[in-house]
């Protein structure tokens, strides 16, 4: 169980931390309205995530398991994919453009449409944590719940700090961002080949 764990934690942190819809939301609430409005739409995924994490896993679930094992292939692409790109944002990041997004009043269902709307989200569940969850439920249903537990307490944990991080310190914030972000690179890229290695074991 402590693998599944241990991917739900490191994938969930590196989605919470990646520039995106949400985040930027959450951002400009937070230095806009406060922490008090900001801090339930942290609770966002998990309201939006249901219907996604269903439609993925029933399409899924009719699957033939070699067409599974090219998606996780496919999958581990992926994550090597973002860690690229979040290694690029490292290397030029804009706190100005990080925290740029419309503001207004703040309500956790307008974050939830906020990420419900947000495309990674379903190549996330499609790629990434539907294969796994059923890798792991084929094991034992408690590797499957560790995978989505560990991975949404990561996110919504992650996401209530930056909320807190940039409403105490907006100076100290951006910067100590741009250093999550780095670390969120790492992360996707041990996270991409270790779900490449999947793939290949499986086949």
């Amino acid at each position: 169980m402590s693998a599944y764990l241990l991917a739900g934690l490191t994938y969930g942190f590196a989605s919470a931390v990646q520039p995106g819809p949400l985040t930027a939301f959450l951002i400009s609430q937070a230095l806009t309205s406060g922490w008090r409005r900001a801090l339930p739409g942290a609770l966002a995924p998990l309201i939006s995530d249901g219907p996604i994490a269903i439609l993925a896993l029933l399409l899924l679930s009719t699957m033939p398991a070699e067409l599974i094992h090219w998606l996780r292939l496919l999958g581990g692409a992926f994550l090597l994919y973002l860690a690229a790109g979040a290694w690029r944002t490292w290397r030029r990041y804009d706190a100005a453009m990080a925290t740029a997004t419309r503001s207004g009043e703040h309500s956790l269902l307008k974050a939830a449409t906020v990420n419900l709307l947000n495309p990674s989200v379903y190549l996330g569940w499609s790629l990434v944590l539907g294969p796994l969850l059923l890798r792991g439920w084929s094991e034992s249903p408690a590797n499957g719940i560790a995978v989505v537990a560990s991975f949404y307490a990561a996110m919504v944990a992650c996401l209530a700090g930056i909320v807190l991080l940039f409403h105490a310190a907006r100076r100290i914030g951006p910067a100590v961002n741009r250093a999550l972000i780095g670390l969120s690179a790492i992360a996707l890229a041990g996270f991409g080949v270790y779900q490449l290695w999947l793939g290949v074991l499986a086949r």
